[in-house]
């Protein structure tokens, strides 16, 4: 039979195609992931789904280890990301399958632990995320823990920082502004593209709930931390890229993504500005970033 289920997402022009040819299996897209559904017809990868019985799977040798939901396992040459739960049971509900590239895959679901189910999202996070990610490590870009903000004249600014730094309330303080964009409070990706440093909003959002398909040029990033005051300070470039890596996500399980995102960052903070932003949690801090001493 012809494939019964399939969708395309497109996340910071990355598309990603998921298909399956079996009539029992399904799917459906969630919340926010809705957004980003795609009609590209020549995605960038692309991954068949199928039941299977993981409690027989070998998965290789185990590289790293979340220390929450999966595990990563390396054998003959691929990668297997494999997902278990409590919820669940001792075996994997979901293992996902890639070549070296990322750019084919299968993804496997353990069929006792979902025969209650109608549909399922079979690219549940953080599956999405994973493969995004390591797609961007082959030379793409860099996802980044941070809020975008695309000023009224259309330019990106670029708020990082680890959970708990601000970067929600920095969207919420941005928010009531006129004519700005959110296109996240949490992850943000960004690319080189036509001589151009871009930040693209993504699916996955923090607690503020900001989520968008849009991008924009990148302008200036800014280093959140909590202070008594507002205060911009400037950043030496090697600070810069220290704290743009900290606060990344790379494959830290793959040599040449590291190199390619150290060297993307050095890039990077030669063609931005870079500032640590000490703040209060009021809208005073718009009035810093916005006044006559900060227009470029």
């Amino acid at each position: 039979m012809e494939n019964t289920s399939q969708f395309c997402l497109e996340v910071a022009d990355i598309s990603v195609k998921i298909r399956s040819a079996d009539p029992t299996l399904q799917f459906e897209t969630q919340g926010v992931m809705k957004n980003f559904l795609s009609g590209e017809l020549q995605p960038d990868a692309q991954a068949s789904a199928t039941w299977s019985d993981l409690s027989r799977m070998s998965l290789g040798e185990k590289i790293f280890d979340s220390g929450a939901l999966w595990q990563l396992h390396r054998r003959n040459g691929s990668y297997l990301f494999a997902f278990t739960s409590s919820v669940f049971g001792p075996f994997p509900y979901k293992v996902a399958s890639f070549d070296s590239s990322f750019t084919a895959g299968e993804v496997y679901l353990h069929h006792p632990y979902f025969e209650s189910k109608s549909a399922l999202y079979p690219l549940e996070y953080p599956l999405d995320e994973l493969w995004m990610v390591n797609l961007l490590g082959q030379g793409r870009g860099v996802e980044i823990h941070g809020c975008g903000v695309v000023d009224a004249d259309g330019k990106g600014h670029l708020f990082v920082g680890q959970s708990g730094a601000g970067k929600s309330t920095m969207a919420r303080l941005w928010e009531p502004q006129k004519g700005i964009q959110i296109l996240s409070d949490d992850r943000i990706v960004l690319r080189q593209a036509n001589q151009k440093l871009w930040m693209y909003g993504t699916p996955w959002h923090g607690e503020a709930g900001f989520s968008s398909t849009a991008r924009a040029p990148l302008t200036r990033i800014y280093f959140l931390r909590h202070a008594k005051e507002n205060k911009l300070l400037p950043q030496r470039p090697a600070q810069a890229v220290g704290q743009l890596f900290t606060c990344s996500f790379p494959p830290f399980y793959n040599p040449e993504a590291l190199d390619f995102t150290l060297g993307f960052f050095e890039e990077v903070v030669q063609a931005v500005p870079c500032f640590e932003l000490r703040f209060l949690q009021d809208e005073k801090v718009i009035e810093l970033l916005t006044g006559p001493s900060n227009e470029d």
